[in-house]
Formats: structure tokens, sequence, C-alpha cells
């Protein structure tokens, strides 16, 4: 699959589940709640400063509400590819009158201003490989103004083959919870492998550190779900 119908077939999957989204991740990613409090708790700045912040493949609004409730002078961008996630974005926030909605693919988006924070939840594993996903994290560094910070909620994968396996064992008995084992075999785990395209989780951190990024952490994981970053 080339890349243009890799980001055709991602954007209809997005389109498609849309308003089922904010139920079906629950369902779908372990300790999805902890992992973006884990996410928001990243954010250096006091609670009333006035903070530029983007989010990167906004989906339904989750993060950029959790955002504004903690800092609410944020003005916040928050950009997707898919139109119907965006409009859900879009009802969720409607009381806050400083947010702007992008709808656009965050792989070709061109950040025209400097930014304090750049989150991402769930997305950049899109990116379609190492190389588009190192070059992606440079664009991010120098959109950032200086001690401003990134954060990324995302899949990664095991820095070897036994612990990908265990990831993988625990994503499924962590769904099967919620879903039928046939739901997650023909759904589920061949969408992720037609779809997803994760990383090694220290393969990235070094990237960060490459680029120029300090203080990089790792704030939480559960196996093959991690929230990681650092600061300009």
């Amino acid at each position: 699959m080339n890349s243009i119908d890799s980001k055709e077939r991602i954007k209809n999957h997005f389109e498609t589940e849309a308003v089922e989204f904010d139920n079906l991740i629950l369902k779908l990613i372990p300790f999805y709640e902890e992992m973006i409090e884990a996410l928001i708790s990243t954010i250096p700045f006091e609670n009333n400063k006035d903070i530029n912040v983007i989010d990167l493949g906004c989906g339904t609004g989750t993060i950029s509400l959790k955002i504004k409730e903690k800092f609410p002078n944020a003005k916040i961008t928050c950009l997707d590819i898919a139109e119907n996630m965006l409009n859900i974005a879009k009802f969720k926030l409607s009381e806050f009158h400083d947010i702007t909605f992008c709808l656009g693919d965050f792989n070709d988006y061109t950040f025209d201003k400097k930014y304090d924070v750049v989150v991402s939840s769930l997305a950049l594993h899109h990116l379609a490989n190492n190389i588009d996903k190192k070059i992606f994290y440079e664009k991010v560094f120098k959109s950032l103004n200086d001690m401003g910070v990134f954060y990324n909620a995302d899949v990664v994968l095991g820095s070897n083959s036994h612990n990908q396996n265990i990831s993988m064992k625990k994503w499924t008995e962590y769904m099967n919870k919620n879903v039928s084992i046939e739901e997650i075999e023909n759904k589920w785990i061949p969408n992720y492998e037609a779809e997803d395209r994760p990383a090694k989780l220290y393969d990235q951190l070094e990237w960060l550190s490459s680029i120029g990024f300090n203080n990089i952490d790792v704030v939480w994981k559960y196996h093959n779900f991690a929230v990681y970053g650092g600061q300009k």
C-alpha cells in the first residue's frame, strides 16, 4: 500500500468512527484516561499563563478540552485529518472562543507560528516510517518557543521481538475485556497492522536528543503505549 492509499484509509477509518470514538477509545486503549492525565501533567506552565498550544491529530478534542480546563488562557490550534472528528471537537469546545480548528494532515502541516506546547495523542504513529518521524520531530522542535515542550502519547514498539509479543498479548487481553476476541482478531489487529507504523520508544528518545530537545523523559508507559517528550 503506497503512502497516499494509506493516508486515505486512515482518514476514512476516522471519519467513519468519529461518533463512537470517545467510547471506543476507552475500550481499546489501556488506561487511556490515565495516559492523557500524564500527558497534561507534563505541561510546565502556571495555570493562568497565556500559552500557545497545537494539538496534532486532535480527534474529538479530548486533550484540548483538558488543556483548557487546566490552562484557561491557552490559545489552541486543533488539527485533524477527519472532518467528522473536527466537527465533534468544535462542539465539545464550543464554549471557548480562542481555539482555531484546522482540517488537514499534520504530516503536511506548515507551522506558521511559534508554540509553547505541542501535544499529540495516538496520531504520530501514522507517519509512514522512521525517517518521516524524525523529520517531523525536527519540524516540531523548530516550531517551539524557547522552553516550550513537546509531548506525545502514542503507540510504540518494544525494543525486541519478545517484548513486542508480550505487549501485543497484553493489549489483546485488555481489549478482550470490552470486545470479543473475534472482533479483535478480525478488525482491530488487522487495522493496526494496515494503518499503524509505530517505532521503538528508545529510538524516538534518541531522535529527540539528537534534534536538540532537553529534559527528555518517559512520563507514563504501559507495554506498547507511552507518553514521552522533551523541552526546547
